[in-house]
């Protein structure tokens, strides 16, 4: 959409639009014709500066704030701004590689890559750690009391996790005991992931009652053993404080808080940008995952020996520099990867 929007704007029309996106992001004030004349380079007069501006603004792309004749972008304009407008500066990756801990644990990397993010951009470091898929050794499955049973799942190092079960029929002692016995002596030491796409077939063979006794043991077994390993990793939430895009509205600060307490909107959308290449950007309320018009988050997934295992990005506002916190993220990424892949 921004593509086609750029299309139909002329020479003219973009340099104002990144002018003004430009000097709004480093003033924070509504840019007025003359000074936008100033500050585009054009030599252009202020009534014809106003009619382009007025066609930008029929294109939703700037507004005019009901305190000042100046105008300012919108999402939208900075959405056009970022895809096609902007000029991603160079930034030295010496200032990224030179804050990644070397040599220490995976976790320990990963939190130092979200405190490189937050204090590179002066705004929220975040990373989504990645997903282990871990094995189980053994299960069992208790009968608590009708339609109620604990499921116990113990992994390979001795950790143990439980889970309840409410089913729809009330399985006996020897019932459970039955199930347990066949899953550990066909599946004990694969992940519940595994067994889930092994199970297919060879449940087609069992009773319907024990069937769904032993895909919940799986879903649930599934849910305990991931939820221990897959975190958001969150630095620098209070250099959001000091904005005052964002400070002036409590009511969107403790949206924002909130969403970085529970985290899972957070990781959702940045599982979700786990799965694209490159670079993402989310402008104000484009993901209903986030959906803050005064913030925006920029993502790109990491690797681990050639597989993507986790997803890192910066929080800000809106009004943002963009063309510094895409290659801060970007780089990030890669020195990242770099750090996690072992020959």
């Amino acid at each position: 959409m921004a593509r086609i929007i750029s299309m139909q704007l002329d020479i003219r029309a973009q340099t104002l639009l990144k002018a003004l996106v430009e000097r709004y992001i480093a003033d924070g004030q509504p840019i007025g014709s003359r000074a936008l004349a100033r500050f585009s380079g054009l030599d252009l007069s202020p009534a014809t500066i106003r009619n382009i501006m007025s066609d930008l603004e029929e294109l939703g792309l700037v507004a005019s704030p009901h305190t000042s004749a100046g105008r300012v972008p919108t999402p939208k304009g900075y959405r056009l701004f970022v895809d096609s407008l902007l000029t991603v500066q160079v930034i030295d990756e010496s200032a990224v590689e030179s804050r990644l801990q070397a040599g220490v644990s995976s976790h320990k990397i990963i939190s130092s890559a979200a405190q490189v993010l937050s204090s590179l951009s002066h705004f929220a470091g975040v990373v989504l750690t990645p997903r282990r898929e871990m094995s189980f050794q053994q299960i069992e499955f208790l009968r608590l009391s009708e339609k109620r049973i604990l499921l116990v799942i113990v992994a390979p190092n001795g950790d143990v996790q439980n889970r309840l079960l409410l089913t729809e029929t009330d399985y006996t002692p020897s019932e459970l005991v039955q199930a347990g016995n066949y899953i550990n002596q066909h599946y004990a030491g694969l992940t519940f992931d595994q067994v889930r796409f092994k199970l297919g077939d060879e449940l087609r063979q069992l009773r319907d009652d024990m069937m769904r006794l032993m895909q919940a043991a799986v879903e649930a077994g599934s849910d305990a053993m991931n939820s221990e390993s897959e975190d958001v990793v969150i630095s620098g939430e209070r250099n959001l404080l000091s904005i005052a895009d964002l400070s002036s509205n409590m009511g969107s600060l403790r949206k924002l808080f909130d969403i970085f307490e529970q985290k899972s909107g957070l990781a959702n959308l940045l599982d979700i940008s786990s799965k694209a290449t490159g670079v993402q950007i989310f402008i104000g309320g484009e993901s209903q995952l986030m959906p803050l018009e005064e913030m925006s988050i920029v993502t790109a997934p990491y690797e681990s020996n050639g597989k993507i295992v986790g997803t890192l990005g910066v929080i800000g506002p809106t009004r943002m520099a963009y063309e510094r916190v895409i290659p801060i993220v970007d780089i990030t990424a890669r020195l990242l990867s770099n750090a996690l892949t072992h020959p």
